[in-house]
């Protein structure tokens, strides 16, 4: 079995930093690629970012030059750091890792709520 799980969120201003922490443990053979995604009320969950084992990253056109992924120095960690939040930016962001265990498959964490507003 393998558990995902997010921290980090919390409430903050426009134009404040947060960084988010994922980490993926239990039977891992290898991971593929890890990220985040978001769900704002009322909307569909979209991606935000990924990294994938080889440090290849991708970016939603929205985050873009103001989010960053990268891995941490423990196996199967990510990192979101977000800089110049704006209140769209609201949502529940859930960290993903797709991994082989032994099965190819993809697991969520459980979200965590970031708020902007002032």
């Amino acid at each position: 079995q393998v558990q995902v799980v997010e921290s980090g969120g919390g409430l903050v201003q426009p134009g404040a930093s947060l960084r988010l922490s994922c980490a993926a443990s239990g039977s891992i053979f290898r991971t593929i690629v890890m990220g985040w995604y978001r769900q704002a009320p009322g909307k569909q969950r979209e991606l935000v970012a990924t990294i994938t084992s080889g440090g290849r990253t991708n970016y939603a056109d929205s985050v873009k030059g103001r989010f960053t992924i990268s891995r941490g120095n423990a196996k199967n960690t990510t990192y979101l750091q977000m800089n110049s939040l704006k209140p769209e930016d609201t949502a529940v962001y859930y960290c993903y890792a797709e991994v082989w265990s032994p099965a190819r498959y993809v697991y969520w964490g459980q979200g965590t709520q970031v708020t902007v507003s002032s």
